[in-house]
């Protein structure tokens, strides 16, 4: 009987945030390829485009002109998922298999910049800031709101996670319930919090630095990790330093330092493949209901698709649908590769 090899024989990793398990097949990672390729989009983008109705001036679908705004631009979705109006209604406790009940909440479309070509990995770190102080703003103002017991900050960037729009932006979905995903995380994060009186965070995090086998970046006060039970080819999470519940708990420095990473590890995607890397990004903390959450650890998520080359994308198919997350290379394979592109764009190089 052979010895057990993390990087070359096949496991399963646990995720303690959601309690699921993730196949990992890491010499699967040696197969050649086949499979779909993905069109990759041209970069070069007009600093306006005239057509684009995130752009400043334009007239947006519903009618709306945008203004002249020179930073961050927040509105109402012309298309939101979630509704404000009210709705009466009597839930059926007696209903098995077509259980339904109304949602209510809010969606909102956060421009990052007023420049249709830029995107997070090529703007300052000032113009960043900018940003996570319109997140604050809007998650503080969202969460006031007397039925709103979580708010969703997050952004699609790219065609590859169905982004229909290039301009530089992303979402905030306000709404009464908890998402399935953030409520599996409450669960799990309340658990170990009752049970250490510490959150999961401070000591995942303090393992994680000690061994220091999957940390991409690092800061005074932010961590940027690829998870051990990562499912994306190069999924990684920012996790602050400090106990913060919630990005309103941010001091100055820790903005900048926020902003900071969240500069470099985007960069170091767009280097990897030198291609402006897509990916789903969206920021956990704590629900809005008005409650103390303790348990609660600032963090943010990244998944990335792309898995050999800007052209090929991880699909999850087969398997994954039917069993559970599998993923071809480690953890820590992928963050070797992360770790080695540089924190200076792959357009600013000489």
């Amino acid at each position: 009987m052979k010895n057990f090899d993390i990087n070359e024989d096949p496991h399963r990793r646990f995720n303690p945030l959601i309690n699921e398990w993730v196949l990992v097949s890491p010499h699967r990672s040696k197969r050649p390829w086949q499979g779909q390729n993905e069109v990759v989009p041209s970069d070069a983008l007009p600093e306006y485009d005239p057509t684009c109705y995130l752009c400043p001036g334009n007239v947006r679908a519903n009618g709306m002109v945008n203004p002249d705004y020179e930073s961050s631009f927040v509105f109402e979705n012309d298309f939101a998922a979630l509704k404000q109006e009210e709705i009466a209604f009597e839930e059926n406790i007696s209903e098995t298999f077509f259980r339904a009940k109304p949602e209510r909440g809010i969606s909102r479309v956060v421009c990052f910049s007023p420049k249709h070509h830029l995107t997070l990995p090529e703007m300052p770190a000032e113009a960043i800031e900018n940003i996570i102080r319109t997140w604050q703003q809007e998650y503080t103002e969202l969460g006031a709101v007397d039925y709103i017991n979580h708010v969703q900050i997050f952004e699609n960037k790219g065609s590859a996670m169905g982004c229909s729009n290039p301009h530089p932006h992303g979402q905030i979905w306000a709404q009464s319930s908890l998402p399935t995903e953030v409520e599996k995380t409450q669960t799990n994060l309340k658990s170990y919090f009752d049970k250490h009186n510490r959150t999961l965070f401070q000591d995942y995090l303090q393992e994680e630095m000690k061994l220091d086998e999957r940390i991409v970046i690092e800061n005074d006060h932010f961590v940027a990790l690829v998870p051990f039970w990562a499912i994306w080819p190069y999924e990684t999470m920012i996790v602050s330093k400090r106990n913060v519940t919630k990005i309103t708990d941010f001091t100055a420095t820790e903005v900048t330092d926020f902003a900071i990473i969240l500069k470099h590890l985007t960069t170091k995607y767009d280097n990897l493949f030198e291609t402006s890397f897509p990916y789903s990004s969206g920021i956990h903390q704590s629900p809005t209901d008005g409650e103390l959450h303790p348990e609660w650890h600032f963090h943010m998520h990244f998944y990335p698709p792309l898995l050999r080359s800007a052209t090929v994308k991880k699909f999850m198919v087969g398997y994954e649908m039917m069993g559970e997350s599998q993923r071809d290379i480690t953890a820590e394979k992928s963050v070797a590769v992360l770790r080695a592109q540089s924190n200076v764009h792959y357009k600013n190089k000489s």
